[in-house]
C-alpha cells in the first residue's frame, strides 16, 4: 500500500475495528455487499480496491450504524452529501439488540427463554435489519459448534435466528432433550421430522414430531475468514 495515504489507512483500520467491535468479520461485510469472503480483507490489507464502491459503502455503514464518512477513503464530496452523510451514530433507540445464546443452552421445556441463556447481545439499526427483510423479526444470535452443517454452516459461524419463523422446512434451531442443534429439517411420513446435515460425514436423523422442539429459523449468518 506504498502509494496509500495515511488518512486512506487510518479509514481502513477503523473499518476494520468497527466490525470488530460489532462482532462480525470483514468476511461476513463482504458476504453483505454481495463479495467474496476475502475482498474487504484485501481491501483492507492490501489497498485494492483503493476505494469502495459507493453503495458498498452505504450498506457496511449501515450495518455498523456509522455514517459513511467514518470509514470512507475518497475525499467527501459536499455536492453529492446527504443528511445522511452527516447522521450521528444511532442512538440506543435507533438500534435493536440481538442477545446472544449459547448452542448447547439448556432453556428447559416449553418456550425458549433468551433473557435466561444470553451471555451477550449484538446491537444493529433498525434501518438495516429490515433491509435484510428482518423487521420484526424475534432474534437471537447463535455461534455454530461443529462441522455438521458446513460448508453452509462452519464452526464459529454467528447466526441469526428468527424464533417466530417456526414451520415450513429449511435451516432451523431445534432442541432434543437439553441441547439446541442446527439442522435442516424436512418432514418425512406423517408425524415424523428428519434432520439433515450439510456434511455428508452426518447421517440424517430420523424422529417423532414430538420428540424435537423447532426453536427457528436460521436467516442470517457471518463469520471469520
Amino acid at each position: 500500500m506504498e502509494n496509500i495515504s495515511r488518512d486512506e489507512r487510518h479509514a481502513r483500520g477503523r473499518l476494520q475495528d468497527l466490525a470488530k467491535a460489532q462482532g462480525t468479520s470483514l468476511a461476513a461485510l463482504s458476504r453483505l455487499i454481495g463479495r467474496n469472503p476475502a475482498y474487504l480483507q484485501q481491501y483492507v490489507a492490501r489497498g485494492s480496491p483503493r476505494h469502495l464502491d459507493e453503495p458498498d459503502l452505504r450498506k457496511i455503514a449501515e450495518f455498523l450504524g456509522k455514517s459513511p464518512r467514518v470509514i470512507q477513503t475518497r475525499p467527501f464530496d459536499t455536492s453529492r452529501s446527504t443528511v445522511a452523510d452527516y447522521a450521528p451514530t444511532p442512538s440506543l433507540d435507533d438500534l435493536v439488540e440481538v442477545p446472544r445464546l449459547a448452542l448447547d443452552a439448556s432453556a428447559g421445556p416449553g418456550a425458549f427463554s433468551a433473557e435466561e441463556i444470553s451471555f451477550d447481545a449484538f446491537r444493529f439499526s433498525r434501518r438495516w435489519l429490515r433491509e435484510m427483510g428482518l423487521e420484526g423479526a424475534d432474534l437471537s444470535a447463535i455461534r455454530v459448534e461443529g462441522d455438521s452443517m458446513e460448508p453452509t454452516l462452519r464452526s464459529g459461524d454467528e447466526i441469526f435466528v428468527d424464533r417466530n419463523k417456526r414451520q415450513g422446512e429449511g435451516i432451523h434451531v431445534v432442541r432434543i432433550g437439553d441441547a439446541l442443534h442446527v439442522k435442516q429439517v424436512q418432514a418425512s411420513a406423517p408425524g415424523r421430522i428428519t434432520l439433515i446435515s450439510a456434511n455428508d460425514s452426518y447421517a440424517p436423523i430420523d424422529l417423532a414430531r414430538e420428540e424435537v422442539e423447532v426453536i427457528g429459523r436460521v436467516v442470517w449468518k457471518g463469520g471469520r475468514v
